[in-house]
């Protein structure tokens, strides 16, 4: 793509501010040839999505990809709008009538349901909101979880399934030494909590942790990590599965990693994490709150293509509990005037370039991230993923499928959000709010102690411009 005009930069609104969001700002604003104008509009007064709220406080190293986000964020042609919620501040066709483009970055904020009686008992909840609620995040840090219990139950095999537990048995010690929000420390610090039981529905050589989650899960400080010898015994359906291209490096690693974790004699620690295999949850039970819930026993099966299938049985399983974190996968929601397929949870979209139900584009979106591929990957997955979105991007702009819009400037989106009185936090606001939360923490030996209430966090990003 040739150079544009330096009057006429091609402007561009990027709603999301996490790892999609600024891969997507780096690819646009490092491009050789491009004179661009990147604005990035997020509904949280701070930037970074799930690496800020989303990433377990015990693993500070992944946050360190910050500072790539940081130095994409000083380029003289990016501004930051935080505070700032795309379908109540500003719609969606007005920021298309004020920005060339439009990239829609804000991943998949909804949790899916397991869809079975009981599942909305007190006690049950998503374990999107537990990990909202230890990192602090302004939505969930009113949430009130009730861990007085001695036994929880994780359902999920993944990531997010792996954090909560590790969070549930951590010391003291390794609590406060993280930047996990006070109110969760104290909370976590001084439960009931003794037992974590982390179900899967199919088996150990299928699991979807990474290794190195699974690898901390038997460093725990305080707990014991359990494993069925059982259900590490190399059956037909397990060994062909590991045996097929299906398998890769990573469930071959997990299944050596459960299969040594059976074999350990338990330690006497404290507290313990049972990774329990085979089982489908069918029934939260409880009077007025959870006290149980009821788990089918699962059977492999290789199917015609080959793939592992578990298959219910008719056996069951009682499992006494008091609370239930269901870690199941993540969902996108809808913004209105953007194509949206509910089924999916995504943006439809063909490499990036949104499309509407008659798959025609729809002229000027574009969509990276979990909203446009669906939670999978990992925050590096991201950078391929809004590459590909923004060499679509610039594809269309070449051959003059990207409408240009007239008569807007970099003055047209504050102008209408201080015309709105719309409270706003700019980079530098965001700077400030940093800079007191790690003030903050280094008071307590701590990286940050993070603000957690919205007036909080914008009366600190007042202060950096004055107070005004």
């Amino acid at each position: 793509m040739s150079a544009a005009d330096p009057s006429d930069p091609l402007r561009v609104a990027i709603v999301g501010s996490g790892p999609a969001g600024f891969y997507a700002a780096e690819a646009l604003l490092s491009h050789p040839e491009l004179d661009v104008e990147v604005d990035m509009i997020d509904r949280l007064p701070t930037p970074f999505g799930l690496v800020r709220a989303g990433v377990a406080p015990d693993h500070p190293k992944i946050k360190n990809v910050i500072k790539r986000y940081e130095k994409t964020a000083g380029h003289e042609a990016y501004r930051f709008f935080g505070h700032v919620t795309v379908g109540r501040d500003v719609g969606a066709d007005e920021l298309a009538e004020l920005y060339d483009a439009v990239i829609w970055a804000y991943g998949a904020g909804a949790d899916r349901k397991l869809g079975i009686p009981g599942e909305e008992l007190p006690g049950s909840h998503a374990a999107t909101e537990f990990v909202a609620w230890y990192n602090g995040h302004p939505d969930f840090a009113d949430r009130e979880f009730d861990l007085g219990c001695e036994r929880v139950v994780v359902i999920g095999n993944g990531n997010v399934a792996a954090d909560v537990a590790r969070m549930l048995v951590l010391p003291r010690p390794e609590l406060e030494c993280t930047d996990t929000a006070d109110h969760a420390i104290e909370a976590l610090a001084s439960s009931s909590v003794r037992d974590v039981l982390v179900l899967g529905r199919r088996g150990p050589a299928q699991a979807a942790f990474t290794n190195p989650e699974v690898r901390e899960l038997g460093e725990l400080t305080d707990a014991d990590v359990i494993v069925d010898p059982a259900a590490c015994e190399l059956d037909e359906t397990t060994t062909s599965f590991l045996e097929s291209d299906a398998a890769d490096i990573t469930n071959r690693k997990n299944f050596e990693s459960f299969t040594e974790f059976s074999r350990r004699q338990p330690a006497g620690k404290p507290k313990r994490v049972e990774l329990r295999f085979l089982r489908t949850p069918l029934e939260i039970q409880g009077d007025g709150r959870v006290e149980r819930i009821v788990v089918g026993i699962n059977e492999l099966r290789l199917d015609e293509s080959g793939a592992v299938r578990a298959r219910t049985t008719s056996e069951t399983e009682t499992i006494e509990c008091g609370m239930v974190l269901r870690s199941i996968g993540y969902l996108g929601t809808s913004i209105d005037g953007v194509p949206y397929d509910a089924q999916a949870g995504v943006i439809p979209n063909e490499a990036g370039r949104v499309v509407g139900e008659d798959g025609e584009p729809h002229a000027g979106h574009y969509v990276v991230g979990w909203i446009k591929r669906g939670p999978s990957g990992v925050i590096g997955t991201n950078k391929k993923d809004a590459q590909e979105t923004v060499e679509t991007m610039l594809g269309d702009a070449a051959t003059g499928s990207l409408p240009r819009r007239a008569g807007i400037t970099a003055d047209s989106l504050p102008a209408l959000l201080d015309e709105r009185g719309i409270d706003y936090v700019e980079f530098d606001g965001w700077q400030a709010i940093d800079v007191l939360e790690q003030q903050r923490g280094a008071d307590a030996g701590r990286p940050r102690i993070k603000l957690t209430a919205f007036e909080e966090m914008l009366e600190a990003a007042r202060k950096d411009d004055g107070g005004s």
